[in-house]
């Protein structure tokens, strides 16, 4: 985060604040919209499966204001070893319906 934080200084950027992949998924999707919920608590579970990782969080939003409550991850779930298993996976589904 630091090393994110000096790359914008050197970019001329003003970086407020960092926030992590399942919040901005969250931001996204629309999530932080008030009108959706009244502006009532919510309470959304993230999963962020990709790139490497296997990511899950537990935020909770009110009036637009994000809070992460938890957060867990797999760092060995996700990338091309995922993808491989995936497809075989698939791949013996298919073999297995399609004798």
């Amino acid at each position: 985060r630091q090393a994110t934080k000096d790359a914008a200084v050197i970019a001329g950027i003003n970086c407020m604040r960092i926030i992590n992949e399942p919040t901005a998924a969250a931001i996204a999707y629309g999530l932080d919209k008030k009108d959706q919920n009244g502006g009532a608590e919510r309470n959304v579970l993230i999963f962020d499966l990709g790139g490497g990782t296997f990511d899950v969080s537990l935020l909770t939003i009110e009036e637009g204001i994000f809070e992460v409550k938890a957060t867990a991850g797999d760092t060995h779930l996700g990338g091309e070893d995922f993808d491989q298993r995936l497809m075989n996976h698939f791949v013996q589904e298919f073999k297995r319906k399609h004798k």
